[in-house]
């Protein structure tokens, strides 16, 4: 099997212009092309009026060698790479205590369905509900203005990332090919089989649900165990005669004790609480990066325009999106933050008496309004205090949006206009704002840092010059968007444990080292093949082990 890149046609191309280009561009006859799979198709819309599409293709011919030295030097040809997933180990017989799993987002799903597929019969504890009754518990935020702590857009089966527009991409290197292992599983449970080939795949909420439920009857099949609202108070460590601390178990909010010596910590983001229980248990945290801005609103039907020109609508196109950055004078990075094409302002808060936005898109990405977080890098010097300091921070601005709003999780919003020129707005134009339960015309300066709001209003005006429009008057911007990624970051090694907790593995999101939901499936991944080697007497090889110190801007 070979591999062909960067194969470009027209965007209305015929079916059968496919093998034909193919054929001559490597110097083919019909019958010396016996198959062809498009790997991916992406599209390049640098000229709106000749929007080309691009294709990755793998190729089945009668006689690859001669083809690949009759094409030598061609970087675009190659054997196709080996993308199908092996496992590092397979549990031993009477396997004393079976690994805990902290946490039902992405990263902890593929985690325990990884280790529930090597046969280590994993034990899921999440704290919020499973998926059905949390999608309820959060319309009820949305519709009623009722928060349920436990069950809402940050907590229950599936993570944050179930309220969204179910994104699978991200800007991680993956030379292990983890990424295609998450969408096979997510194809297999339910998700288009498009997600495997198209450049910029998502799948939007009410999929992600079916997928969320199929995954955890795989899990249970293969003898993972789940545990819905079982919130961890505490973790368990004992010192040994040397000075190294080692996991022993976790205890639950209902005063269970669970024995366990191998625990992936797979929290989330807004697991605020169990970040001040860790650091008074000496787990190694350290402040990190994050973001903090508002969520910005336009007609659709103008990002389309702006981005494909006289092709926007185009079924092959569908909703556009975009992706914006700015380097302000100061220094500071503004950017865009998933963007939802076709989606809706959410309410996202986990806390009484907060405000936080999101966005979100269903898979047909069909509502009128384009929405995306429009935010500011903070650094920890931006909230100088203990390692806890960054929450502080967010809950100070949450605060004040809920203020703002005037009560009843009703958000602060603002005409672009009127956030330009520095004035309150007091009612608003033809953009009719998404979020739910409600909005209230505001000063959207009162809910964020004085460098925050200059940075962005120089940021949509440079912003403006890209795509047309992105200034006018009347777009709307929603506040506040804070859940950008953790402000704080769990230590780990290269092994993938604690640098100083042995047996606790800290993952995904909530410990800093992924960034949306395949980045925080695939990290689920590599650790739990880590947690595999240990508990099997194996060294993580060299080429598998953790490296850096994790992503400090998430991709939504």
């Amino acid at each position: 099997m070979l591999r062909l890149t960067e194969l470009r046609l027209p965007l209305d191309h015929p079916p059968e212009a496919l093998r034909a280009a193919v054929l001559r561009r490597l110097g083919l006859r019909d019958e010396d092309l016996l198959g062809l799979t498009v790997f991916r198709r992406g599209h390049d819309a640098r000229n709106p009026r000749a929007i080309m599409l691009v294709y990755t293709l793998d190729l089945a011919l009668r006689n690859e060698a001669a083809v690949l030295r009759r094409h030598a030097g061609d970087r675009h040809l190659s054997p196709a790479p080996d993308t199908r997933y092996r496992h590092v180990a397979r549990a031993p017989e009477g396997l004393a205590r079976r690994p805990v799993v902290i946490g039902c987002g992405p990263c902890g799903l593929m985690a325990a369905l990884i280790l529930a597929e090597m046969g280590f019969r994993p034990l899921l504890l999440e704290r919020g509900k499973i998926v059905r009754e949390r999608t309820k518990d959060t319309w009820g935020l949305w519709r009623r203005g009722v928060l349920e702590p436990e069950s809402n857009v940050q907590f229950g089966e599936g993570g944050a990332g179930l309220f969204s527009d179910g994104k699978l991409y991200s800007g991680i290197k993956d030379p292990r090919h983890y990424g295609r292992k998450v969408l096979t599983e997510f194809v297999r449970c339910g998700a288009p089989e498009e997600i495997l080939f198209v450049s910029r795949p998502h799948v939007g909420t009410f999929r992600l649900v079916t997928v969320v439920e199929g995954l955890r009857e795989t899990i249970e099949r293969l003898g993972g165990e789940y545990r819905f609202g079982a919130r961890v108070t505490d973790l368990l460590v004992e010192e040994d005669a040397s000075g190294t601390r080692h996991v022993r178990g976790v205890a639950l909010a209902d005063g269970e004790v669970i024995a366990a010596d191998r625990v992936i910590l797979a929290v989330g983001h807004s697991a605020r609480d169990t970040f001040a229980m860790l650091r008074d248990r000496g787990v190694f945290l350290e402040p990190k990066p994050f973001s903090i801005g508002v969520r910005i609103e336009h007609p659709q039907g103008m990002i389309d325009r702006a981005r494909f020109g006289p092709n926007a609508g185009h079924p092959l196109l569908g909703a556009a999106d975009y992706k914006l950055v700015h380097h302000d004078a100061d220094g500071r990075g503004v950017y865009s933050f998933c963007m939802c094409p076709g989606g809706t302002v959410v309410a996202a808060t986990s806390e009484p008496g907060r405000v936080v936005t999101n966005g979100m898109s269903q898979y047909s990405r069909a509502e009128r309004n384009a929405n995306a977080g429009l935010v500011v890098g903070i650094s920890p010097a931006d909230y100088p205090g203990d390692v806890l300091a960054g929450i502080a921070f967010q809950r100070r601005w949450e605060s004040a949006a809920f203020a703002a709003g005037g009560g009843g999780y009703r958000a602060p919003a603002q005409r672009v206009g009127d956030f330009l020129a520095g004035r309150a707005s007091t009612d608003l134009g033809e953009v009719v704002p998404s979020y739910r339960p409600g909005v209230t015309p505001a000063d959207l300066a009162a809910c964020l840092p004085d460098y925050a709001v200059a940075a962005m209003r120089r940021a949509i005006l440079a912003f403006d010059r890209q795509i047309p429009g992105f200034a006018r008057a009347d777009a709307v911007m929603t506040g506040v968007e804070t859940r950008t990624s953790s402000p704080v970051r769990i230590r780990r090694g290269p092994d993938f444990q604690s640098v100083n907790t042995r047996g606790l593995y800290p993952a995904g999101e909530g410990a800093g080292y992924a960034g949306g939901i395949l980045s925080a499936a695939v990290d689920g991944i590599r650790v739990a093949e880590a947690l595999a080697l240990h508990l099997t007497g194996q060294e993580v090889p060299r080429e598998m082990m953790s490296r850096g110190a994790g992503v400090a801007l998430a991709y939504g």
